[in-house]
């Protein structure tokens, strides 16, 4: 167990916010969300870092010369209500795999502060269950555009795309498919490629 994981199980009970979160250890890798801190440990796994790669690069080739801009984890996204809260009061931290943002006023030195535009998680055994449920409510509450759930193993990505407020029924995309982003219009990704 990490050190700080042994301290924050000693204070299960306790809220956190990006106040905390800036004073903790720079080799361990943690996300805060509503107050409640999650261990980012063990590190992902080899084919989680090559589909990663890969999507990025397809995301970077596209956007490259454009307003938008993506980074991958760890990359701080602070998801707040107002752009005025202070680090005390922000409760929400997360490192996706990889983000998409296309408005430069969300960008700042720490990372990004508000929603972005495209979220990608690539699921793992230790963040399966997290990012197929806690973060998809997230995500839809603070208005990311388009969340994409990537499974390794099942070879399928799913995009949930907002329609006002809500997500609507997510796509189902195979290996066989081409993934065509609405928030980055033109993006095509032939998926059969990422896991060639």
């Amino acid at each position: 167990m990490a050190p700080l994981a042994k301290i924050l199980n000693e204070k299960s009970d306790e809220k956190f916010s990006y106040a905390d979160y800036l004073y903790w250890p720079d080799d361990e890798r943690w996300e805060i969300i509503e107050g409640v801190a999650y261990d980012m440990s063990p590190a992902p796994a080899r084919e989680h870092q090559r589909l990663s790669a890969i999507i990025f690069a397809k995301i970077y080739n596209f956007v490259s010369g454009k307003e938008c801009e993506v980074y991958f984890a760890p990359f701080d996204v602070r998801l707040t209500s107002s752009q005025d809260e202070a680090d005390e009061e922000i409760e929400t931290v997360v490192q996706p795999d990889i983000v998409v943002i296309c408005d430069q006023n969300k960008l700042d030195k720490r990372g990004c502060l508000g929603a972005p535009d495209i979220t990608v998680e690539i699921l793992s055994p230790s963040t399966s269950y997290k990012d197929q449920t806690e973060k998809l409510l997230l995500y839809e509450k603070h208005g990311v555009k388009e969340y994409w759930i990537v499974n390794p193993d099942a070879k399928y990505v799913m995009i949930y795309h907002l329609e006002g407020v809500k997500y609507g029924k997510p796509e189902y995309l195979t290996e066989n498919d081409i993934l065509k982003s609405r928030a980055l219009e033109g993006l095509k990704i032939n998926l059969s490629e990422v896991w060639a």
